[in-house]
């Protein structure tokens, strides 16, 4: 299971020490090398909860997040901003992409050296990088994961992600069906604030 695998990463494999073919300069040849990206999701959180949904991506900044019929959660990324609607309860928040704990992800030009390292893995088929942002300790670490692909972009498949934030709670993201670099459409990255629409009737 992708949450346990990450939990029992315990020793790192020996990699090439060379930048073309250390891990993180890999992945940041993933990230340059993919412009759109679409996945089946599963979002587990910290009580063990799952429930999936359709990942859209377009770099730079662009995400979707549409969750399953009956999930109140929507998260729209426009390329500006990333925003989280709660439709239980009508409560839409919002912060600038480039804050977002998904920024190591959203921007291919992001410097990883300065918020990202590798984290011991327990195969040598996977990689883990293990992002923190300093300036916003509140996001906690993300632990991103890539499994080695001949066929994926730079060699890399990316199949999900673990986040660990400061009240040490953690929830995990596992993709399937992942698709790069086809047609993805704007419109699904265009967020209209249901508030404006009126009070609810």
């Amino acid at each position: 299971m992708f949450r346990s695998i990450l939990i029992a990463a315990m020793l790192a494999t020996p990699v090439a020490a060379t930048a073309q073919t250390t891990p993180l300069a890999q992945v940041s040849q993933h990230l340059r090398a993919v412009s759109t990206m679409t996945a089946d999701f599963v979002q587990t959180d910290r009580m063990g909860k799952s429930v999936g949904g359709k990942l859209s991506m377009k770099r730079p900044g662009k995400v979707r997040f549409q969750y399953q019929k009956g999930v109140p959660l929507t998260i729209v990324g426009d390329g500006r901003a990333l925003t989280v609607y709660d439709a239980s309860v009508r409560q839409e928040s919002r912060w600038p992409i480039g804050n977002s704990p998904l920024s190591v992800l959203l921007d291919p030009s992001k410097d990883l050296s300065r918020v990202a390292k590798v984290a011991p893995s327990p195969s040598p088929q996977m990689v883990l990088v293990e992002a923190r942002d300093p300036k916003h300790p509140e996001f906690g670490t993300t632990t991103i994961a890539f499994n080695r692909s001949a066929s994926a972009p730079a060699g890399l498949m990316l199949v999900g992600w673990s986040t660990l934030d400061a009240q040490g709670n953690r929830s995990s993201v596992r993709l399937s069906n992942q698709r790069f670099n086809g047609p993805v459409d704007d419109r699904l990255f265009r967020w209209i604030s249901p508030r404006r629409t009126g009070p609810r009737g």
